[in-house]
This record gives C-alpha cells, sequence and structure tokens, in this order.
C-alpha cells in the first residue's frame, strides 16, 4: 500500500534516480524479515535455499543492500555484475521504464565499484546468513576478457555462495560471442581451473537470443565441464510489439514482453540438457503463476527483478504465498517435486 502511494512520485524522476533512491530506502527501513515456509526449500548445488524465488543481478549492483533484499522474503540474492576494475558503465540515460509495456530497457554497461570494493562489502557482511550469489562480467576495455572471468572467479570464490558467469549482457560489445561454442569452452575452462579446491559452485547465464545450435552446443559443454546450474535468461535484444514512447531504445528488453520468450528457451534447454543439469529460470516473472509455469518447466529456482519496479517490494512475499497455494493445488508438498513436472 505504501508503495502504491509513493510510485507516482517515484515514476516523476528519470528511472535510475528512482532506482538509487530505493536502494537507500531498502537499506534505511527497519524491515523485519519475511518466513519463508519451509516447503518451499529447494536443495541445488550442494546449497539449501530457503525459497525458491531470488532477486536477479542488476538490482543491487554493488552489494549495498543484499540484507534488506533476503528480509523482503527472497530466498536468495545475486549481487552484480561485477567487474575487476571499476565501470562508469554507459553515458545516461540509460535505464528506461516502458510503463504501458511493464517492460524496462536497459543498456548499463556493467557500471559497479569493481572487484575490490564490492569484496570489502561482501567480507562485511560474512556470518550474518542468507544467500548471496556474485554474478561476475569482464571490464569492456579488458585486453583479455577470458583472464577477467578467471580473475573473478579467484577473487570471489571466498565470498559467494555461488558465482555466475555472465557472458550474455547486450550492453559490453562482443561480450555474446562468449556463447560459441570454441570460446565458451575456453572460458569455462580457465573459470574452472581458477575455482579453488572446495570452491563455491558455477553458474553460467545466457541470452534467449539463441539458435537451437547454440544451445545444443551450450548443453554439451556445460555437462561435460560439470557446471552446477544454467540461468536462462538474461535480456532480449529483440523487439516484440511494445507501446512505450521508449520502446525504440537501444539496450537489452526485459519484463512482460521477455516473459513467453524466456519460457520458451527454459524449455529449449531442458529438452536440449535431458534435465541433466540445473536450470535457473529468469525474464519476465511477475507472479506466482508465472514462477510456477518456469518450475514446472523445469527451473529449480527462478529469480525477477523488473517486475519490483511495478510491484514494490511486497512482490515476493505474495509470490511465496502463491507458490505454496498452487503447489498444494496441484497436490504436492515441496516445491522442489514440481520442478519439471509437466
Amino acid at each position: 500500500m505504501f508503495f502504491r502511494t509513493i510510485r507516482p512520485a517515484l515514476f516523476a524522476l528519470d528511472a535510475e534516480t528512482a532506482h538509487g533512491l530505493s536502494l537507500t530506502a531498502l537499506r534505511a527501513a527497519p524491515l523485519p524479515p519475511v518466513s519463508i515456509d519451509p516447503a518451499l526449500e529447494v536443495g541445488l548445488a550442494g546449497i539449501a535455499f530457503p525459497g525458491p524465488l531470488g532477486i536477479a543481478p542488476g538490482y543491487d549492483k554493488n552489494a549495498v543492500a543484499a540484507d534488506a533484499l533476503l528480509r523482503l522474503g527472497f530466498g536468495f540474492a545475486e549481487i552484480g555484475t561485477v567487474t575487476p576494475l571499476p565501470q562508469a558503465g554507459n553515458p545516461r540515460p540509460r535505464l528506461f521504464r516502458l510503463v504501458e509495456d511493464r517492460a524496462v530497457i536497459n543498456r548499463m554497461g556493467f557500471n559497479n565499484d569493481g572487484a575490490e570494493a564490492v569484496a570489502a562489502r561482501l567480507a562485511a557482511r560474512r556470518g550474518r546468513g542468507g544467500i548471496v550469489g556474485v554474478n561476475v562480467g569482464a571490464n569492456k576495455d579488458s585486453p583479455d576478457r577470458i583472464a577477467d572471468y578467471a580473475a573473478m572467479v579467484s577473487r570471489m570464490a571466498p565470498l559467494a555462495d555461488y558465482l555466475t558467469i555472465n557472458i550474455s549482457s547486450p550492453n559490453t560489445p562482443g561480450l555474446r560471442a562468449l556463447q560459441d561454442e570454441a570460446a565458451l569452452a575456453a572460458l569455462l575452462d580457465a573459470v574452472l581451473e581458477a575455482r579453488p579446491i572446495g570452491g563455491p559452485p558455477i553458474f553460467l547465464k545466457l541470452a534467449p537470443d539463441l539458435e537451437p545450435a547454440d544451445i545444443d552446443s551450450i548443453c554439451r559443454l556445460a555437462i561435460e565441464r560439470k557446471l552446477d546450474a544454467l540461468i536462462v535468461s538474461n535480456t532480449t535484444i529483440t523487439r516484440p510489439p511494445l507501446r512505450s514512447r521508449h520502446s525504440g531504445e537501444a539496450g537489452g528488453l526485459s519484463g512482460e514482453p521477455l516473459r513467453d520468450l524466456a519460457l520458451q528457451r527454459l524449455r529449449d534447454f531442458r529438452g536440449a540438457s535431458g534435465g541433466a543439469i540445473p536450470l535457473i529460470g529468469v525474464g519476465g516473472i511477475a507472479s506466482a503463476e508465472d514462477a510456477w509455469a518456469r518450475i514446472r518447466a523445469g527451473a529449480s529456482l527462478v529469480q525477477l527483478y523488473s517486475a519490483m519496479v511495478y510491484a514494490g517490494p511486497g512482490l515476493p512475499r505474495a509470490i511465496n504465498r502463491g507458490l505454496l497455494r498452487l503447489m498444494r493445488r496441484e497436490g504436492f508438498s515441496t516445491i522442489a517435486q514440481a520442478v519439471g513436472s509437466a
């Protein structure tokens, strides 16, 4: 109710300014933690996730609000994307609300405080509990992007519950080329070598704009290298019919228009992998029904971000309640039983 009251004021500001204010308010608010029903617990890659719903990276790029986000009812928080060196990102404006479409376009460009600043914040929160993953990337002007990823894995491994290798942002020129088979094989070998013995699970985040042959090769490499999960998917560079005046802006599209594409891509990866590697569904999730569809299609976990722009911080609690209702209606006693049930 409070969010509905202040939303017009937030939407009167440009999207990036409002985003910054929301982070500040979230950190300052004396929020009691939202409890998550034990029936929603999911085990993946040796981690007991209290619930299947996580906050996707991009909201908390610099690990300043992970604990506050967990108190909203998220089962896990993924911060980043973090690069070895601080990076300003692309010129503003670079974040746009497409209100009529309940969507967002961003061309942020991996703006972040850099590995050392983020590592210091993560080190300071050790011992507080909660699952926090770190999404890592390469600097835009790096002469060796694979070396950047390896360095980030080595640096963040002691501080993260899991690490996500993000090679699917459309806003760093040439980055998505790392999804090509030969480049991906070299990247994964370097990343896995850089992970210390006993280090955290490694997830790989992928674009929705892939051809069937790409999906097959990615699944084969991920299974061969024993990656712990695939995250499907990042934002899209495609443009379905949109109504907003910002529809022509360059960047990655997220939110409601991405929902069907991301769900289909999840199904494609489930089929190509034969269920041999866990999947995490993201893209266009805005309700319990959306999350349930991903889980039944094969996602062990789901993530959202853009929907929070429109629904506010009460969304994770509402989705958790809805998932319990849907799960029980379909005769499952735990959410884990529903994974891939479609």
